[in-house]
């Protein structure tokens, strides 16, 4: 969800109202849910949105006005980047931990049938990413990183200059293996999952679940441990970097980006799924 609003859709307030039945089609595509288990999901889910509309969305807003005002002041040093990535991921940990009981529910519900049929899917989403993010030599998938990269960072700061593309290109050929060690993190991870999943009948299963949540970059192994402990404090470099070397056009476009998300923040009313039918 964080990442949802965070990434900046073309309605925030119309992606945030219906993002439940999205997450509801998702995890459909990889299990076949029963009409029970999709009833108790979609319930769950709501619960899950009500209490962050109301308990988080307020601080995106903080965040984002702190952001504005940086922005406007011209406070835009590597220290004052990196506090606000932190701000970032110091968003998910609440939402995942809040998230917990409902993915045990689900996943201790599942048949061995809807588990065989979880781990074929996952196989080949997995393939399909490799296909997709994976070139055929490293020059092609540096490449395509900084193209996804460029595309990223543009949501936020409007079309590069010359200089920042430039950057961009420099700071994707640096980060070396990462898009395939990425890759062999999710197939880590997935293997975790399905191996809890055998025993999903055992009293010990809602804990095996919590430590894959809270510990997923340890099960995603030493490699992706180790890309994340550099590619952090990289990606608030890059960022200290283009502002940098930003015009004030990139500046208008921050501010004008912070300040929707944080009027869609501002104005999203956390309702009940009946008003919202009486509503519509």
């Amino acid at each position: 969800m964080s990442l949802l609003v965070l990434a900046g859709c073309s309605s925030t307030k119309l992606a945030y109202r219906y993002a439940d039945w999205g997450i509801v089609w998702w995890v459909d595509d990889y299990i076949p849910m029963t009409s029970e288990q999709e009833s108790r999901l979609e319930q769950d889910i709501r619960d899950l949105r009500q209490w962050h509309c109301s308990t988080e969305l307020p601080r995106y807003s903080d965040w984002l006005a702190r952001l504005k005002q940086d922005v406007r002041a011209g406070a835009l040093d590597e220290s004052t980047v990196g506090w606000h990535q932190e701000q970032l991921f110091s968003f998910f940990p609440p939402l995942m931990d809040r998230a917990k009981p409902a993915a045990t529910r689900l996943l201790a519900d599942l048949s061995d049938q809807q588990v065989r049929q979880l781990r074929e899917n996952m196989k080949e989403s997995q393939q399909e990413l490799e296909e997709e993010f994976l070139a055929d030599n490293p020059e092609k998938t540096q490449a395509a990183r900084a193209e996804r990269t460029t595309e990223r960072v543009e949501r936020w700061l409007g079309p590069l200059n010359d200089r920042q593309r430039e950057t961009v290109s420099a700071w994707s050929d640096a980060r070396g293996q990462q898009t395939e060690i990425w890759l062999e993190g999710r197939r880590n991870w997935q293997h975790a999952l399905l191996e809890a999943l055998e025993e999903r009948d055992e009293d010990g299963f809602a804990d095996r679940v919590s430590y894959l949540i809270d510990n997923n970059e340890a099960v995603r192994g030493e490699r992706y441990q180790q890309m994340m402990s550099e590619s952090r404090p990289a990606m608030a470099e890059l960022m200290t970097e283009l502002l940098q070397q930003a015009d004030q056009r990139h500046i208008d476009h921050l501010v004008g980006r912070a300040e929707e998300l944080a009027g869609d923040f501002d104005t999203l009313a956390c309702v009940s799924e009946d008003t919202e039918s009486r509503n519509s």
